[in-house]
């Protein structure tokens, strides 16, 4: 069924063209779309990240888009120096573009098709690749992150493309695997020449707008001890004692580095957070442990060069282990992997702010138009990297993403949609603000 009625937008800049265009947005269609990618186990790395590129490959077909479905050579792209990382175990990845004509896109729309793991099933209502409902919310893995964002860019092009209507430029989606480990799949879309005058990513945002996000480097410390039986303590050195000192160590880098943000920054409780996600230590409950790995990941201002970031952390845990007389001839080791995201912004100036901002404007919608930036890295660095100016606007809430009450509203999908579908028929007709 159409989803509104067109006589009860209210602005007054929608052209004829336009309206036709939104009237051909279905409500049914949307919930059926976002069940189904829901439904597909699109975990980093997993075989479901290649099969759901192909599922929408073949959806993108039925659009009559021109479509270049690859497989992205592995090898060449990891012994690029300037390789985004990954976290997990690949050994096929596929890149998906899509586009309504020849010729640079005037606009993109751009999304990332992997989901993080369900964690604890104990801790979802029920399946997490089931979709479940609550009125117009909408449950399960990827629900927000992001797969509401590509069911709205979907709906987009799709109204564009049923109208037929006359553009000047052509318009693109671009689907990438392997955002949440580190962005191979943006990489290799960029790496394949795939650009555009400007790219709309579809995070979620709550439908705000967002043009800086920060940067996030993954980095391990080790720290050795020596082992010894757990009734003669004494004798030995816990590694797992001699990484406290550390802990504090972190927390003071973070204050430190939070002292003065970026004016996009403001608003967070903490811009550039450096966290531990993961800690493995000790083999035997009755034994002193002789070695801790400690995972985490470091925070990285905007503008800031993240060599510069690496070193302030390696700069710190070298400072802690002069302070000991044992961590100083038996200092900690500290490596950098899996993502390294750089920060990235978009460029002032761009007139691509105008023209969502205009396009909010003529769907009637509320959110608030003033920018803000994000503390997690995305995908918006490898455009803007690349000379794209990029940002991020798209339904959900990044509160309940990565956790077992992920959920997007319904409501929100189908009004970014509307907005999405506003703003690539101006982009493509040239009226950029």
């Amino acid at each position: 069924m159409p989803l509104h009625d067109t006589a009860a937008i209210q602005p007054v800049d929608l052209s004829d063209a336009e309206r036709r265009a939104l009237d051909t947005i279905d409500l049914d269609e949307i919930r059926s779309e976002l069940v189904s990618l829901i439904g597909i186990p699109s975990v980093s790395g997993s075989d479901a990240e290649c099969e759901i590129q192909h599922a929408l490959a073949r959806r993108l077909d039925e659009c009559g888009l021109d479509v270049d479905l690859w497989q992205a050579d592995l090898g060449a792209l990891r012994a690029d120096p300037d390789f985004p990382g990954e976290e997990v175990e690949r050994s096929e990845a596929w890149g998906l573009v899509a586009s309504s004509g020849p010729g640079v896109p005037a606009l993109v729309l751009q999304g990332h098709v992997d989901v993080v793991p369900p964690g604890d099933l104990a801790k979802w209502s029920g399946d997490p690749y089931a979709a479940r409902f609550a009125g117009t919310r909408v449950h399960g893995r990827g629900a927000c992150d992001m797969k509401a964002g590509l069911v709205a860019n979907l709906a987009a092009v799709r109204a564009v493309q049923r109208v037929g209507l006359p553009t000047s430029r052509p318009i693109g989606l671009h689907f990438a695997v392997g955002e949440e480990d580190g962005g191979l799949g943006a990489f290799a879309t960029v790496r394949r020449g795939h650009l555009a005058d400007a790219c709309i990513i579809t995070e979620p945002t709550s439908g705000g707008i967002v043009t800086a996000a920060g940067g996030a480097l993954t980095f391990e410390i080790r720290v050795g001890g020596v082992a010894t039986h757990g009734s003669t303590a004494y004798a030995g050195r816990s590694a797992l004692n001699h990484f406290v000192p550390f802990l504090k160590a972190l927390g003071d880098l973070e204050r430190r580095r939070n002292e003065t943000v970026d004016p996009l920054m403001t608003g967070l409780p903490v811009a550039y957070p450096i966290s531990i996600g993961r800690v493995r230590c000790g083999d035997w409950a009755s034994s002193v442990p002789d070695l801790l790995v400690a995972e985490g990941r470091l925070g990285v201002a905007l503008d800031e060069d993240p060599a510069e970031a690496r070193a302030a952390l390696e700069e710190a845990i070298q400072l802690t282990a002069r302070g000991d007389e044992w961590l100083r001839h038996h200092p900690p080791t500290v490596s950098w992997t899996g993502g390294q995201y750089a920060s990235g912004r978009l460029v002032n100036g761009a007139p691509l702010l105008g023209l969502l901002g205009g396009a909010l404007d003529s769907v009637g919608a509320t959110t608030p138009r003033q920018p803000r930036g994000v503390p997690y890295g995305s995908d918006l660095r490898l455009y803007s990297g690349a000379g794209v100016p990029t940002l991020h606007y798209g339904p959900g809430s990044a509160q309940v993403a990565h956790s077992p009450r992920e959920e997007v509203d319904l409501r929100e999908v189908v009004q970014v949609a509307q907005t999405l579908t506003v703003a690539l028929l101006r982009a493509a007709s040239g009226a950029t603000s």
